[in-house]
């Protein structure tokens, strides 16, 4: 089982770390474990948020999880000089593992998925808001 930890990523420049906090770890099936990136924003509600919840798929044959991220915009009001998010980024993804496929498969499965999300053309695409054409 996998024990909660901090994630560092890449930013944009490809050259700087950036690490998510492990904020909470989940305390079982429903219940996210969460992560934030606290080198953006003054407080829990403008930062960057990653979550992971698992549960049964309901046939006592699969494992379902999903995650959830959510990246505000910060803009500061120049009249009243508060900070305010007027636009989220946001993407939900879920994955269905089958209890009878063997590890090998579900190992190969996770890490070609997450080198799939991680890699340029996937990256350029949502950047640009298009898939290749």
């Amino acid at each position: 089982m996998t024990v909660m930890a901090n994630i560092v990523v890449k930013k944009n420049d490809g050259t700087t770390d950036i690490t998510w906090s492990a904020m909470t770890p989940s305390a079982g099936n429903n219940v996210p474990a969460i992560w934030r990136s606290q080198s953006v924003g003054g407080s829990a509600g403008f930062r960057p948020e990653f979550r992971l919840t698992s549960k049964d798929g309901g046939d006592g044959k699969t494992r379902v999880l999903r995650g959830t991220i959510s990246y505000p915009q910060l803009a500061t009001d120049t009249t009243t000089s508060l900070v305010q998010v007027p636009n989220r980024a946001s993407a939900d993804i879920n994955w269905r593992l089958p209890a009878e496929m063997p590890a090998t498969d579900i190992n190969e499965f996770a890490s070609q998925f997450a080198n799939l999300i991680a890699s340029v053309l996937i990256k350029d695409s949502v950047k640009e808001g298009f898939a290749p054409n």
